[in-house]
């Protein structure tokens, strides 16, 4: 697998959202990146449920607060990070 990247949805933005799309997507790319990384690099055998959670949780807390508080992920293409970082497919 690539490096993880978020994509948003423009039919899910406001008009503010949409003018800052680009910006805010390399923010949420640049903290869903450093999480999976660090994740990875600690990776010890934990189930995939728990490393999706706590991918989640990593890259809420790279974020601004009220950014984080926002994100709203796709849980499904969150997973599938995780399962990368099981499989040592991230990095």
């Amino acid at each position: 697998m690539s490096e993880p990247h978020v994509t948003l949805d423009p039919s899910g933005l406001d008009p503010v959202q949409q003018k800052l799309r680009g910006p805010l997507e390399d923010q949420l790319t640049s903290a869903l990146q450093a999480a999976a990384e660090r994740l990875r690099a600690g990776y010890s055998g934990e189930p995939v449920e728990e490393v999706c959670r706590r991918l989640l949780d990593e890259t809420r807390a790279g974020l601004h607060p009220d950014i984080a508080a926002g994100f709203q992920p796709d849980m499904d293409e969150f997973c599938r990070v995780a399962v990368a970082i099981v499989r040592g497919e991230v990095g």
